[in-house]
């Protein structure tokens, strides 16, 4: 189910006219929209975002979760597009392996997935990508383990979720043979998390010098501190006080960590707030 093109625009509206500059939109499969538009139509989840992004005061727009079978040309190009549209993607994989992906019935390959992030890069260079993975999967081999890692080498990720899986009762993959040894997932998903770690932390160091536009949300815990977000979604920490909450300011980038950036403010913008807005229901 997609929501009404109409009732998403709408309080898209409502929320500029509050002075809210970013909003995400949220559905399970979020780029398989396919909201009802009022000439009796269908709009994609591209042609949305570009509607929104015609709305006065909206700065920023993002969306998740998105599936890498309905990644389609009409919303790449929006990356390449639409500047509001946020640098910054979640595309699952969950794993390198074809086999293991057929097991766990996903529409794409490895090869297509590949195929796709090029796609992407290539509308969008300065995109950064998020991802998530499960290893242990029932059937899942050295090899098939060994072909996650080099997808990942391959992509290079600036941050990634990684499960062991874990067997739901009742579930087709619960039944199935071949369940591999508790041990045997903790083993490999240290191996994994080692390589994505040291991604992220690459990406992280990649942009100190760089000046960023930095929506600040709350306090920080030190004293005189205020955190934000990139358009990475890195957590970034500057000395600053309570008033600029809820505003978008330039940093430059002086410094990171393994999970977040810090710098200094280099000039002010207008008040922003950050509001997600649902454009599907959930499963």
């Amino acid at each position: 189910f997609s929501r009404p093109v109409a009732d998403v625009l709408a309080e898209a509206r409502r929320l500029a006219a509050a002075g809210v500059r970013e909003i995400t939109l949220l559905g399970q499969n979020v780029n398989a929209y396919h909201g009802e538009a009022g000439d009796g139509g269908n709009w994609t989840l591209g042609r949305l975002i570009r509607e929104i992004a015609e709305i006065s005061g909206i700065a920023r727009i993002r969306y998740t979760t998105s599936y890498p079978s309905e990644m389609d040309h009409d919303l790449i190009s929006a990356h390449a597009e639409v500047p509001q549209l946020m640098p910054y993607l979640h595309l699952p994989v969950q794993s390198g392996s074809d086999r293991v992906l057929e097991a766990m019935n996903r529409r794409h390959s490895a090869a297509e997935y590949l195929a796709l992030v090029d796609k992407i890069r290539t509308a969008r260079p300065d995109i950064a990508l998020s991802s998530d993975f499960i290893v242990g999967f029932p059937g899942e081999n050295r090899r098939d383990f060994e072909a996650t890692l080099q997808l990942v080498e391959q992509v290079g990720f600036a941050q990634a979720y990684s499960f062991k899986y874990s067997a739901r009762p009742g579930t087709p993959a619960a039944a199935m043979p071949y369940q591999i040894e508790e041990a045997e997932k903790s083993d490999r998903l240290a191996v994994l998390q080692q390589l994505l770690t040291a991604q992220q932390r690459a990406f992280n160091a990649a942009c100190v010098g760089k000046d960023f536009d930095i929506l600040f949300e709350k306090p920080g815990r030190a004293a005189n501190q205020i955190v934000g977000r990139s358009p990475y979604l890195q957590p970034v920490h500057i000395e600053g006080t309570a008033e600029l909450i809820g505003d978008i300011t330039k940093v430059r980038i002086t410094a990171h960590g393994a999970n977040s950036l810090s710098g200094r403010p280099a000039d002010r913008a207008a008040p922003a707030h950050d509001v997600a807005i649902r454009a599907g229901t959930p499963a």
